[in-house]
């Protein structure tokens, strides 16, 4: 998959590139909102530390195999991923968007996401 049909695949999330790791960001508030507002009163906002946490649990039920390759570096305004393993980043990418276009699930595995 050459990176134009990448960007196409995981958009709003956008691919990074840098000198020895690659990274994948989210700008929040603009993509799935209504997720976060489900656990609101609980204290969840669908701010970077959010997406993290559900980021994390996807990890774990659906692809454990990339739990030591795939780190998070979350921010209030953006979430980010990134690894030294541009296949396994692009294989963790693609999967959680398509988890998150996936009411259902996305729907369950947030319901064990914990706050940061």
């Amino acid at each position: 998959m050459d990176i134009n049909d990448l960007e196409t695949v995981i958009n709003p999330f956008f691919w990074t590139e840098h000198e020895k790791s690659v990274s994948v960001c989210l700008y929040v508030g603009e993509y799935k909102t209504e997720i976060f507002l489900a656990r609101e009163e609980e204290g969840f906002e669908g701010n970077g530390y959010d997406w993290a946490s559900l980021a994390h649990v996807f990890l774990e039920e659906q692809k454990p195999e990339l739990i030591d390759i795939v780190r998070f570096d979350p921010e209030g305004s953006m979430f980010c991923a990134y690894s030294s393993d541009a296949e396994a980043l692009k294989t963790f990418i693609i999967s959680f968007k398509e988890a998150c276009e996936n009411e259902n699930l996305i729907q369950d595995l947030f319901s064990r996401a914990e706050l940061d």
